[in-house]
């Protein structure tokens, strides 16, 4: 992969990982009074969210420093996202209330984190395994 395509993906998701930390962590924590803004929230969407905020700053940090591992903690992130919106979907159906904008923002941090994870798995270290 290329310097400066993996420079872009590092930043990308440190600033990626701190929002999703502090938005997290405001909803969970009912910090800055973010808990009323966000209406009905569904509590293991938003930390499922905040763990992977978590695991957005390590691969950051796998993607700076090249190494190898660094797939294998997006792919965690896929999993955790994809386990949470199957759940989301199970509360929708059974009548759980819900926010339109926490489905489209879940497909699109999945379907980010998706990408990325195949991005990172084409040798993001191009060097032998660390």
């Amino acid at each position: 992969m290329k310097k400066y395509l993996i420079k872009i993906l590092a930043v990308f998701l440190i600033l990626f990982g701190l929002v999703t930390l502090f938005m997290g962590g405001s909803v969970i924590f009912d910090l800055f009074g973010i808990r009323a803004i966000e209406g009905h929230y569904v509590l293991f969407v938003v930390w499922a969210n905040w763990i992977c905020g978590f695991l957005y700053l390590v691969a950051a940090y796998g993607f700076l420093k090249r190494r190898k591992w660094t797939a294998k903690v997006l792919w965690l992130a896929f999993i955790i996202l994809v386990s949470a919106f199957l759940g989301f979907i199970i509360h929708i159906k059974s009548g759980g209330i819900y926010e339109t904008k926490t489905v489209l923002a879940m497909t699109f941090r999945t379907l980010i984190t998706l990408a990325i994870a195949v991005a990172s798995g084409s040798r993001v270290a191009n060097k032998s395994a660390r």
